[in-house]
């Protein structure tokens, strides 16, 4: 009785899986999801950057720039500027919505640790009182990023400005 209880458990299972596999292959077909813009989200890396930062970068990697108001078919390339309190991006695009390059600048956000571990390592006993960040990315046939970190170094009342690329080496 055990045995032919368990035999209808089991093929009422396998049945009700066949079913929902097939269910699943005719009611969900495949897709593909591409981001727009991914070229410059993996070029600005957006994990190393500071919450504020990364929240613009998103915005206008995603910026629809067709579906704006003052969109037309004959201009071949917008500017667009977006601004948070802490800094501001000016974007430029295609008329298809590809983002062809950034200016980006901003102030007094958080210092990557790798950036604030190699200032520690290079000038003991100073403290980072100010910083500006700033991106360039450009995208035309190839893409290209430089980030750059302006800072104010203080050590009592001695004060000191250095710049360093994003992996906190001196320029």
């Amino acid at each position: 009785m055990k045995t032919f209880i368990f035999k209808i458990a089991f093929v009422s299972v396998a049945v009700l899986v066949a079913t929902l596999q097939t269910f699943a292959q005719k009611v969900l077909p495949e897709i593909t999801i591409t981001a727009p813009n991914y070229k410059y989200l993996n070029a600005i890396s957006p994990e190393e950057t500071a919450q504020p930062v990364n929240m613009v970068e998103q915005y206008a990697a995603a910026y629809d720039i067709k579906g704006a108001e003052f969109y037309e078919d004959e201009y071949d390339n917008y500017l667009v500027s977006f601004y948070i309190p802490e800094g501001k991006i000016l974007a430029a695009y295609n008329k298809d919505g590809k983002l062809l390059r950034t200016a980006e600048r901003y102030k007094n956000v958080a210092v990557p640790k790798e950036v604030m571990e190699a200032v520690a390592k290079r000038f003991p006993n100073w403290s980072v009182s100010k910083d500006v960040y700033k991106v360039s990315y450009y995208d035309e046939k190839g893409w290209s990023t430089k980030k750059q970190y302006k800072l104010m170094l203080e050590n009592g009342d001695k004060r000191m400005r250095i710049k360093t690329n994003d992996k906190g080496e001196l320029q």
